[in-house]
C-alpha cells in the first residue's frame, strides 16, 4: 500500500508524457497566400538584431511578408544596423519606425507592440518576434498554416531556447506540459487556463483587435500571458506549438543576465505573495525533497521508504527527460539535476518579490 504514495508524482509525469504527444507541431506548408506582418520591436538589440532581422528577410512561402521594426529608443546603433541590413528593401519589404515617447500607465514593451501594430494597415496576420529569435526560412509560413489549421486567434510556437541558464530555462516548457491540459486549455473559454511565450507569436490581427491589442494589457509585466488571456476573453481560441524546429531563441548569456531578466517578471506569475508561496512550497517537496529524503531514510534503515523517495526523484527527472524531448531541449545530463532546477526557481521567485517590495525592479533602464 506504501507504493501508492508514487501517485502524485506517476500522475504528473504521465501527464506531461500525454501533453508531449498532443502537442502541437508545425511542419512544412504550402505557400500562405495571407498578407503578413512581421512586428520586431527592438531597444538596444544591436548586437542581437542582426541574425534575427536576417532570417525574417530569408523567409520562404511568404510572399506578401512585410517587417516592422520600431527602435524604441536606442542607444547603441540598433536603427543603424537595421538600415544597413535593409539596403534597398526599406521603405518596402522593411520599414524601421521611431518609437513614441513611453507614456504613463504603459509598460515598454506593450507600448512598443501596439505602435507596431497600430503601423499594420491590412495584414490578416501579425507575428511578433522578439531580437533574440531567429527563424528558419520556413518558419513564418508553417505558423500561420498551424494558426488556422487549428482555428485559434493566437498560436504561441515555442523556440529552442540556447545561452545562460541550462537549469533554469527548460523549467518554462516543463512547467506547462507537466500542470496545463493543453487541449482542454485549447476548448476552455477560460481565460485563467492560459499560457504563452512572447519571444514570438502568431495572431490573427482580428483576434487581436477584438481583444484590444496591446493596449488591454499596456500595465502587464507578463504581457504575452496576458494577450493570451484577452483574446480568450473576447471569444477566441488560444494554442502552444513546439516552435523548437523553427525557432530558437538566445534569451540571456550570462547568469546575470538571467538573473535580472527572471527577477523582473516572476513576481507577476503567481497572482499574489501567498500564491507563489504555496507553488513554491508544492514544487519543493514534489521535485527538490525526494533525493535528500532518500538520503535521510537510506541512513535510518528505512529501505522501503528510502525506495519509494527514490522512485519519486526518478519520476521527476523522467518528467523533465520528456518535456526536453518533445521541445527540443537538453536532456542529459540537465534532468538529473531537476532538484537543484527547482531550488535555483525558489530563490529567483523570492528575489524577484524581494525586489519588488523595495521598487527596485527595473529593465532595460526603466522601472517595472
Amino acid at each position: 500500500m506504501r507504493w501508492l504514495a508514487l501517485l502524485p508524482w506517476a500522475a504528473l509525469t504521465a501527464h506531461t508524457a500525454v501533453n508531449a504527444l498532443l502537442l502541437r507541431r508545425p511542419g512544412p506548408a504550402a505557400a500562405s497566400s495571407e498578407r503578413i506582418a512581421v512586428l520586431l520591436p527592438v531597444r538596444d538589440e544591436a548586437e542581437r538584431v542582426g541574425a534575427c532581422l536576417e532570417s525574417l528577410l530569408a523567409q520562404r512561402g511568404t510572399p506578401d511578408l512585410t517587417i516592422y521594426v520600431l527602435d524604441d529608443g536606442s542607444t547603441d546603433g540598433t536603427a543603424e544596423v537595421v538600415r544597413s541590413l535593409a539596403g534597398d528593401l526599406a521603405g518596402d519589404k522593411v520599414r524601421l519606425l521611431t518609437g513614441a515617447p513611453l507614456p504613463d500607465g504603459w509598460l515598454g514593451k506593450p507600448h512598443a507592440c501596439q505602435q507596431l501594430a497600430d503601423a499594420v494597415a491590412d495584414a490578416g496576420v501579425l507575428s511578433f518576434v522578439d531580437a533574440d529569435v531567429v527563424l528558419e526560412p520556413e518558419a513564418i509560413a508553417a505558423a500561420v498554416a498551424e494558426l488556422r489549421r487549428a482555428g485559434v486567434g493566437l498560436l504561441s510556437p515555442y523556440p529552442k531556447i540556447t545561452g545562460a541558464g541550462r537549469l533554469v530555462q527548460p523549467l518554462l516548457q516543463w512547467s506547462w506540459l507537466t500542470f496545463l491540459p493543453l487541449r482542454a486549455m485549447e476548448r476552455s473559454p477560460r481565460p485563467s487556463l492560459a499560457a504563452a511565450g512572447g519571444q514570438w507569436l502568431v495572431v490573427d490581427a482580428e483576434a487581436y483587435r477584438r481583444a484590444g491589442g496591446h493596449a488591454a494589457v499596456r500595465t502587464e509585466i507578463l504581457e504575452d500571458i496576458a494577450l493570451a488571456r484577452a483574446v480568450k476573453r473576447t471569444g477566441g481560441r488560444i494554442a502552444l506549438a513546439d516552435g523548437s524546429r523553427l525557432a530558437t531563441c538566445r534569451m540571456y548569456d550570462s547568469w546575470a543576465e538571467l538573473t535580472a531578466g527572471y527577477t523582473k517578471s516572476l513576481w507577476a506569475s503567481f497572482g499574489s505573495r501567498s500564491g507563489a508561496g504555496a507553488v513554491v512550497v508544492i514544487l519543493l517537496f514534489l521535485y527538490a525533497f525526494p533525493p535528500l529524503a532518500t538520503v535521510v531514510l537510506t541512513s535510518a534503515g528505512a529501505s522501503s521508504w528510502a525506495a519509494i523517495a527514490l522512485a519519486t526523484y526518478l519520476l521527476g527527472v523522467t518528467g523533465r527527460v520528456v518535456a526536453a524531448r518533445a521541445t527540443g531541449g537538453r536532456a542529459w545530463p540537465d534532468a538529473l539535476a531537476h532538484p537543484l532546477s527547482i531550488v535555483l526557481f525558489a530563490r529567483l521567485v523570492a528575489r524577484s518579490f524581494r525586489l519588488r517590495a523595495r521598487g527596485g525592479l527595473t529593465w532595460r533602464g526603466r522601472p517595472v
